[in-house]
């Protein structure tokens, strides 16, 4: 007999969340300037725009961003 796990206890739904400007802002603890400057010259994790204008990350795209990033010691 077979167990499903629910949806909400996989592992794998942080990785599926959208992240906001506000929360990607606080998560790096930059301003809303400063990442509107990074998305200006490209630097900025690929975003992606929802019908209202509002910017949306996906947690998977901004995790492989920051490992990309990290400096080998």
């Amino acid at each position: 007999m077979s167990t499903k796990v629910p949806k909400s206890n996989r592992t794998d739904t942080l990785s599926d969340e959208h992240l906001t400007t506000a929360e990607i802002c606080a998560e790096l603890k930059v301003s809303r300037s400063t990442f509107y400057y990074w998305r200006q010259t490209g630097k900025a994790p690929q975003c992606f725009i929802l019908p209202n204008g509002e910017v949306r990350i996906a947690r998977a795209e901004l995790k492989a961003w920051i490992d990309a990033r990290r400096e080998v010691a």
